[in-house]
């Protein structure tokens, strides 16, 4: 008779996976609940399985998600989940070796949004935010970098949009030219800064300021811009040029990065799909 006995750490395992195909986005403690798997025993599972890329875990609120890679799920991944993913790693890293935190931003219509923070690792009292935080596009520091190195083309659209806000934070949007010079300062600094009136805080919410200050830079690929990363910190401790000229190194470093994980990431999925279609051409022969 056949031996029927499982691999109990196998079976655990596909437990875990079956629970993110129902659900993509899960905490730990939505998949204890799920699986029953004790909490320690679920730990190290989950390690297992991100470290063979099936899954990853957030840095903005810690829960787990199917990796773009693995997600067979209805909703199909945005090109910015796997900006996010790549991100993850290296902003933790970025805000252990240098203490503050940064964010990964993109476009989001007439918003950025908030796709991944290193705020939770940083050890200063900084607000957290949370997943799709919605940030200004002409007062933030992100919102400039972006607009500063992408198309002319998307860079029009973007202010069409603002031109129709009645929000104050867009008011610019009627002034191109002004905002023109605005980007043009910002190219030639190598980095954007948030507007000296911005206080940040939510966008359409009630006023608040976060009281941080905060500078930006562009992930800038091959005719393709991935997003912004930034750097921020408690405005008393630091100028502008004072942490530009510690940090900006950093910071800059960390999106060349990204922008290079990522080309390695495209080049190793061209193969797969090449491989594919020589496979399906041999079987067809």
């Amino acid at each position: 008779m056949a031996d029927k006995t499982t691999i109990r750490g196998l079976e655990r395992g596909l437990r875990v996976l079956q629970a993110f195909q129902m659900k993509p986005d899960l905490s730990l403690q939505d998949i204890h609940a799920m699986t029953a798997i004790p909490k320690p025993s679920l730990l190290r599972v989950l390690a297992t399985l991100e470290s063979f890329g099936l899954i990853t875990r957030r840095l903005v609120d810690g829960r787990y998600r199917m990796s773009t890679v693995a997600n067979t799920s209805a909703r199909a991944p945005d090109r910015y989940d796997r900006v996010a993913e790549v991100a993850a790693p290296i902003l933790r890293q970025l805000c252990r070796r240098v203490a503050w935190p940064s964010e990964l931003i993109v476009p989001a219509g007439d918003h950025l949004e908030v796709r991944e923070s290193s705020r939770a690792e940083t050890p200063f009292p900084i607000v957290l935010v949370g997943l799709r935080h919605k940030v200004s596009w002409l007062m933030s520091a992100v919102g400039r970098a972006y607009l500063a190195y992408c198309p002319s083309k998307e860079r029009q659209k973007i202010f069409a949009l603002l031109q129709k806000s009645q929000r104050p934070e867009d008011r610019l949007a009627r002034d191109p030219k002004r905002f023109d010079r605005i980007l043009a300062e910002t190219r030639a600094r190598g980095f954007a800064v948030r507007d000296p009136s911005f206080a940040g805080g939510p966008l359409d919410g009630p006023i608040a300021a976060d009281g941080l200050a905060a500078i930006a830079v562009p992930l800038r690929g091959k005719g393709l811009l991935h997003g912004v990363i930034n750097m921020t910190w408690l405005q008393p401790a630091y100028s502008i040029d004072d942490f530009a000229a510690l940090h900006l190194k950093d910071l800059k470093g960390a999106a060349a990065e990204i922008v290079q994980a990522l080309g390695r990431h495209a080049a190793r999925s061209a193969m797969r799909v090449s491989q594919a279609r020589d496979g399906a051409a041999d079987a067809s022969d």
